[in-house]
């Protein structure tokens, strides 16, 4: 009888998850050393990190880091099949959880700044100062929390204290024990994510407006922010998609393993890596003032430049 974990071509189900998880390391280890490069850019020059947008940038990039790192390590676990008690599996899935949340929520209020600065100029300075940012993120951090808070009380209003002792494959499905769990879940996530289109979507229409109206310099400036506008939205979009997974890949799991392997690979490279190697390209590379700084800092200051 033939071998059940035997693929077309002789490779074994086994060597193709290895293959999997090996390139998803290297995709891992290389978004973290640009992220790296990003953060130390950052806290190199003043006008960086006194900057509204530029701070908020950075919080995306450690946000991004931290839930590189930490999906990574469960991604290892689950893959050698290593069983860690409930209690420790629920501080390492508060954190996956809330930061799974904070960058679309400061993609949203990035696409805010962006709204004030072409839409408010005036008021920019005062509504966008280094005070309010810092106050910004903290309320970013609370709304971030809001899903994980719900999950985790459904989760503790109906396990035994028995259960925190058990030894389980840690991910969020340890947390659900009814469908109803589930769907509170995705409830939450869709409609915090429904919000957060609006705003993009509000955003977008104003910003245009003022293009179309604006001449010369302010134009040119209210076209990149149309752009960048459009790239959180691209941003958002796929983070949306990555709270579909489950709902995508679970049809699969019935039918063939390997084809559902398969899928739940692609989704995690598409709706989970994806989006949280953007953030470089649009404010890394797309903002000249930073790539500047980058570009001179990668090469030694061996190329000078002016900044702010």
């Amino acid at each position: 009888m033939a071998d059940n974990n035997s693929l077309p071509g002789g490779e074994s189900l086994q060597q193709q998850i290895n293959y999997q998880v090996i390139i998803v390391q290297i995709l891992v280890m290389i978004f973290l050393c640009i992220n790296l490069l990003l953060i130390v850019t950052f806290f190199r020059k003043e006008c960086f990190y006194t900057t509204a947008r530029y701070i908020l940038f950075a919080v995306t990039l450690l946000s991004d880091s931290l839930l590189l790192f930490m999906s990574n390590i469960l991604l290892i676990f689950n893959y050698f099949r290593v069983a860690m008690q409930v209690w420790l599996c629920i501080i390492i899935s508060v954190v996956v959880l809330v930061y799974v949340t904070v960058t679309p929520v400061t993609l949203t209020a990035m696409t805010l700044e962006r709204y004030v600065a072409i839409c408010m100029p005036l008021r920019h300075g005062e509504l966008c100062s280094t005070r309010n940012t810092i106050h910004c993120i903290l309320i970013i951090h609370c709304l971030s929390s809001v899903p994980c808070i719900v999950i985790l009380s459904t989760f503790l209003a109906s396990a035994s204290l028995s259960f925190y002792k058990q030894y389980q494959i840690c991910s969020v499905e340890v947390f659900i024990f009814y469908m109803w769990q589930q769907h509170l879940r995705s409830a939450i996530y869709q409609f915090q994510f429904l919000i957060m289109c609006i705003i993009l979507v509000f955003c977008y229409v104003k910003i245009m407006k003022v293009a179309k109206a604006a001449s010369g310099e302010d134009k040119k400036s209210s076209k990149k922010g149309l752009r960048t506008v459009v790239l959180h939205g691209f941003q958002l979009l796929l983070c949306l998609i990555q709270l579909w997974s489950p709902f995508i890949e679970a049809p699969f799991l019935h039918i063939n393993f390997i084809l559902f392997n398969n899928v739940r690979y692609v989704n995690y490279i598409m709706f989970f890596l994806a989006p949280r190697c953007l953030s470089p390209l649009i404010y890394g590379l797309r903002d000249e003032v930073f790539f500047h700084a980058l570009k001179n800092y990668v090469s030694f200051g061996l190329y000078k430049t002016n900044v702010i």
